[in-house]
């Protein structure tokens, strides 16, 4: 497969192992052991031009593993060069989310450190120093062409024979002193471009083994991939902030998307043109649908902020997060069910259990997590989970109907059968309002799935006699009775008393109800099923 095509699907679905020719990109399997035995220095470095999503979480989150499992410290740091892509409201977003899942940064924005500042924005003059170093070393230049002649030499590159993915024909690399001062003195608008050299350095990636990605050239139209540093209004492009600032940051090791794969070999050129040693690169694969398509961050679902608006807590979010590309020792998934909290990870992550595979991501996991962490919540936060859940349902069912007492006896025995708190209403909603069978489908089921004679004749033994003590000790004596099992039983009360809705056993409902609701309902259920006798 050619570089070119590689280029090209790494902004689709990505598997490394599937589309890296094996002999010309790949010519060595990483280490066995590759977690680092010292202190390590990481960082997370988003763009604040929209809400943190789920791929940006996992990437933070296996940033800060790494930092606490050895020992280290873990950085923020705000890529916000691009003025034009930045989205009001998003770098606080970061802070929330972050906060939210208990990802506490030792520096960065906010609470400062020893190598800020942390935002790009405010390190200008630090870049224009450094950009400096390299014109005068000659490993850069300025490049005045205008964007007419840039597009121009793009769309002639495409149409090469074969094409080539190197479009910049280096015109004013070879400017004289003389043009050059000519231009800046007539003030004409330049970028500052790297002068890429004949072959990129090789990636030594931590997970990957040796890569070598080179640009796909013509030899008869010979171009070069000569990227820009610096943009036509003084701000440094990502690619060189990025390695002044994890350079100057003492960053030892950057965990990333492998969609930053085709990046790095430029970021290793700008190394060398310094004299720097790089940092360890660990390349994570993407994050994909279960239908294997590259999960959207652009529709906001998998934002952190809609997903806590979902009612998932950060407990269940961080785990189902670390998950993807990421496996516990198989003891302790065994052990856990693959339940572990931040605390528990910080102690057993490691890289040698990072996977290559892209992560598919199944919500069904992490309803299963949230179930968990929720259930985990009420046995130990009853009174703290009950206050949030308080004004949902009395804002639907008032204060008198739904007392406090109320929704937290509901919550403390009938709790299991919530994934959220937000489920709460339509789950419990037997226990404020009484069921209108006609217009409740689990009920119609029932109906059509039973014999209402034996129904009708089940409610009337309990019409009178029925109470909290004794639902257990009459439903096994009308079994009995009617040489039947329970199960037609449980099922006939649940329809005369929840509308056939599942949630609580029989017991908890005449408790919560009371008795004279609880006869009320036995009594109107009676009347419905005689009508349709």
């Amino acid at each position: 497969m050619s570089v070119k095509t590689f280029y090209r699907r790494f902004h689709g679905t990505l598997n490394l192992s599937s589309i890296l020719p094996k002999k010309s990109l790949v010519s060595k399997k990483p280490s066995k052991d590759i977690h680092p035995k010292h202190p390590v220095r990481t960082r997370f470095a988003p763009s604040p031009t929209g809400l943190l999503h789920m791929g940006s979480l996992r990437t933070a989150l296996y940033n800060y593993l790494l930092a606490k499992n050895t020992g280290g410290q873990f950085i923020l740091r705000l890529e916000d060069t691009d003025q034009s892509r930045l989205v009001e409201g998003a770098e606080e977003n970061i802070y929330d989310s972050l906060r939210w899942c208990k990802l506490h940064y030792d520096e960065g924005p906010m609470v400062g450190g020893p190598f800020g500042p942390y935002r790009q924005s405010e390190r200008t003059e630090i870049y224009r120093s450094y950009i400096g170093t390299l014109l005068e070393s000659g490993h850069a230049y300025r490049c005045f062409c205008p964007k007419e002649r840039l597009e121009d030499l793009r769309e002639s590159a495409r149409k090469l024979q074969p094409p080539t993915t190197a479009s910049y024909d280096r015109h004013c690399a070879h400017m004289s002193p003389h043009e050059i001062k000519q231009n800046l003195d007539n003030d004409v608008a330049y970028t500052i471009r790297l002068r890429a050299p004949e072959k990129y350095p090789i990636i030594q990636d931590l997970l990957h083994g040796t890569l070598d990605i080179q640009p796909q050239v013509n030899a008869n139209d010979v171009r070069y991939d000569d990227p820009i540093l610096v943009k036509s209004d003084n701000l440094p492009t990502y690619h060189f902030a990025n390695v002044i600032d994890d350079h100057l940051m003492e960053i030892t090791h950057v965990i990333r998307g492998e969609e930053w794969l085709p990046s790095t070999q430029k970021h290793l050129a700008i190394y060398n043109a310094f004299g720097w040693s790089p940092p360890q690169f660990i390349h994570i694969p993407l994050l994909t649908t279960t239908e294997d398509k590259k999960l959207s961050k652009r529709k906001g679902d998998s934002s952190v902020i809609n997903l806590k608006r979902k009612g998932i807590l950060p407990e269940a979010l961080v785990n189902f997060s670390v998950l993807f590309g990421w496996s516990p020792p198989r003891d302790l998934a065994a052990a856990s069910h693959e339940c572990l909290s931040l605390e528990q990870f910080e102690q057993v992550f490691n890289l040698n259990y990072l996977t290559k595979g892209n992560a598919k991501v199944d919500e069904k996991k992490l309803w299963f997590f949230n179930k968990h962490y929720l259930q985990l919540q009420l046995e130990s936060q009853l009174p703290q989970v009950a206050e949030q859940v308080i004004p949902l349902v009395q804002s639907k069912y008032g204060s008198n109907l739904a007392t406090d007492d109320k929704v937290t006896t509901i919550l403390q025995k009938c709790g299991k059968a919530l994934t959220t708190i937000y489920e709460f209403n339509d789950t419990f909603s037997y226990f404020f309002e009484r069921p209108n069978y006609d217009q409740i489908d689990s009920v119609q089921e029932y109906l059509a799935a039973h014999d209402l004679q034996q129904a009708w004749y089940i409610l009337q033994g309990f019409q009178d006699s029925l109470d909290a003590t004794n639902a257990e000790k009459l439903i096994k004596q009308t079994a009995e009775k009617m040489s039947i099992s329970k199960r037609p039983i449980f099922e006939c009360l649940r329809f005369a008393l929840a509308g056939s809705k599942p949630g609580a056993k029989i017991p908890v409902l005449v408790d919560v109800l009371g008795l004279e609701e609880t006869h009320r309902r036995l009594d109107e259920a009676c009347k419905y099923l005689e009508n349709r006798l």
